[in-house]
């Protein structure tokens, strides 16, 4: 037995749960079973044409050694030059990082910005990472609760409470388009919230990885608000847009000053991301952006599908997202009927209502207490194996001693 112990910030980590169902999905398939699998944010489709080519040429021409930690000077100037055309935000190749995707500006924004004793308000439910990277620095979230009332929007007021009432407020993170939600922030709440924290010490992080996928409008980020610049870190990533999650490749707008300190911290911890995957990031958006847009209106006939067809099935609750590939409906009644927590529903529905058969979705606690009484799709499947999966979830409530079974073996999902 090794003597070594962990340090208690790592003993109490969590991790993503959906690579934790994934895994369940992935060994239940193993064994034979037939597994609709939901619980993923991934693409379903291949990497964009101009991308995989140019990727492929990368290798062939031996572009395998290091870089810039900032990221290649010709990817960063086309990044800003999509940038300035898409969301009509002024920069250049100085105000870009190019990372390993979006997830990793997480940690580095924390790092930047927070120290210990420091206060960061999360609209909530929240990807499961924000916690653990604001605990990483000391520091804690304060949490503001995202309702299907309201569209899943942020409350402005929680805004202003947060400001006024935390002596250390320090960040907020904002996600827009919202995993797991499918809410959309508007023009208005931008504007609200800009305005809220314009000239303070208060740092936003802006998790923007789904921002082709708005279905109702055009995406807007924080950043095209006066001063939000210097004051914000947007992020974004290849995975969702030009199914390039593989890659592991996205890139961080901000002012040069806060870019240059992300770059330290690339610098210091990754040294630089593939210039294989940069180069095929800089062809997509060079060259793919038709087929990028017909893959994001498949995206959007997915979810009008799944949400269709889940307004069909009695006690459930569901919104059409206004963004994502993601639906997220509420089956409270369900739970409380049934006696089982959402992700306990979840887990069910994966492991145990049928013996054959199984779908792998995620309970909305996996998003935080606020979204307990959810679940969470993906969209990711063939359209006719989405419609298969809310039969079956229709039937598998219904089938209470399956039910009791379940629940008599694993007491921790009884709500």
């Amino acid at each position: 037995m090794s003597a070594l112990t962990f340090s208690a910030f790592a003993s109490g980590l969590s991790a993503e749960t959906a690579f934790d169902v994934l895994a369940v999905a992935k060994r239940l398939k193993a064994q034979g079973k037939d597994v609709v699998e939901l619980q993923i944010g991934d693409s379903p489709f291949p990497t964009t044409a101009h991308a995989l080519k140019a990727g492929t040429q990368a290798i062939a021409d031996n572009a395998t050694h290091y870089c810039a930690s900032l990221g290649l000077h010709s990817f960063r100037e086309v990044i800003a030059r999509n940038y300035h055309k898409e969301f009509g935000v002024d920069v250049g190749p100085e105000h870009i990082v190019v990372g390993p995707g979006a997830k990793v500006f997480e940690q580095f924004f924390c790092e930047a910005f927070l120290d210990p004793g420091d206060a960061v308000l999360v609209f909530s439910p929240h990807f499961p990472t924000y916690g653990p990277n604001i605990e990483r620095r000391g520091a804690h979230a304060v949490y503001s609760v995202l309702r299907q009332e309201n569209e899943f929007r942020p409350n402005l007021a929680d805004v202003e409470r947060f400001i006024r009432e935390e002596p250390r407020a320090r960040a907020i993170f904002l996600n827009s388009p919202h995993n797991p939600t499918g809410g959309v922030a508007t023009g208005e709440d931008l504007r609200g919230l800009a305005d809220r924290v314009r000239g303070r010490n208060i740092a936003v992080f802006s998790d923007e990885p789904y921002c082709h996928m708005v279905w109702r409008g055009k995406h807007e980020t924080l950043l095209a608000q006066p001063g939000m610049l210097d004051q914000s870190v947007a992020a974004y990533t290849f995975s969702k847009s030009y199914s390039m999650s593989g890659w592991r490749i996205g890139y961080a707008v901000s002012s040069p000053r806060i870019a240059d300190m992300i770059g330290k911290m690339i610098n210091t911890s990754l040294s630089c991301v593939a210039p294989i995957s940069q180069l095929a990031g800089q062809a997509a958006l060079e060259h793919d952006e038709i087929e990028r847009d017909e893959v994001m209106g498949r995206f959007r006939k997915k979810v009008e599908l799944l949400v269709e067809a889940l307004h069909q099935v009695a006690d459930v609750k569901v919104l059409m997202p206004a963004g994502t590939f993601y639906v997220f409906p509420d089956v409270s009644l369900i739970c409380r009927r049934l006696g089982i927590t959402s992700h306990g529903l979840a887990m069910y529905l994966l492991e145990a209502a049928d013996d054959k058969f199984g779908v792998a979705c995620l309970g909305g606690e996996c998003f935080g207490p606020s979204g307990q009484g959810f679940l969470r799709f993906s969209c990711a499947e063939p359209d006719e194996r989405l419609l298969q999966a809310v039969k079956f979830l229709a039937d598998a409530v219904t089938r209470t001693e399956r039910v009791t079974k379940y629940l008599a073996a694993n007491s921790k999902h009884r709500a």
